[in-house]
């Protein structure tokens, strides 16, 4: 695979290992689940803080990108796991940040081709 693809794939991936984890605490928190779901998050989460160190870009920079994925990838999950259709103000405000992750992105995943 091309080092661009890989990158966006490992952005949904540590998008979606930030996403379940949060969503296990709010699991036992707020929906009365069982201390149970503490652990999954937990190593969820672990394996979100791992993951954003795999990105090839530095720190701030991946940060800043990875926002818009995570809010594209809660969409998703708003769809598949809350069971809520996303409305069209979610869909145009998540274009937007995925766009303003592809401003930051673009330049250096294309050095990352040239290297």
């Amino acid at each position: 695979m091309n080092p661009p693809l890989n990158a966006i794939l490992l952005f949904v991936v540590t998008a979606f290992a930030e996403i379940f984890g949060c969503y296990s605490f709010h699991a036992f928190f707020a929906l009365k689940r069982s201390p149970m779901w503490l652990l999954p998050g937990l190593l969820s989460l672990a394996a979100f803080a791992w993951l954003l160190t795999l990105h090839p870009t530095v720190a701030g920079r991946t940060y800043a990108a990875y926002g818009g994925i995570y809010i594209a990838a809660s969409l998703v999950w708003l769809k598949w796991v809350d069971g809520q259709n996303p409305d069209r103000w979610d869909l145009v405000g998540a274009a937007i940040c995925v766009c303003g992750s592809a401003v930051i992105l673009i330049p250096h995943l294309r050095q990352l081709t040239s290297n």
